[in-house]
């Protein structure tokens, strides 16, 4: 279904909703955009923590990981 098609369906479907099916989209709703903000902080942490794992000399070298990789 196109978006606009989809948005449009789901808009009647509402329009017709109870109550507590409205509480739970509403819920849905701010889960996700909370979801996404998350997401957001994580992906920048983890990449602060991978720069200071690098700057900490915390890594393994291409022939470090070969020869680990024949172990497995």
């Amino acid at each position: 279904m196109e978006t606009l098609n989809l948005r449009q369906h789901v808009l009647d479907y509402i329009k017709n909703a109870d109550h507590r099916f409205i509480k739970l989209v509403n819920a849905l709703a701010e889960t996700y955009e909370e979801d996404e903000r998350e997401t957001i902080e994580r992906y920048n942490a983890e990449i602060d923590a991978g720069i200071d794992e690098i700057e900490r000399g915390d890594f393994y070298t291409q022939a470090e990981m070969e020869k680990m990789s024949k172990k497995w």
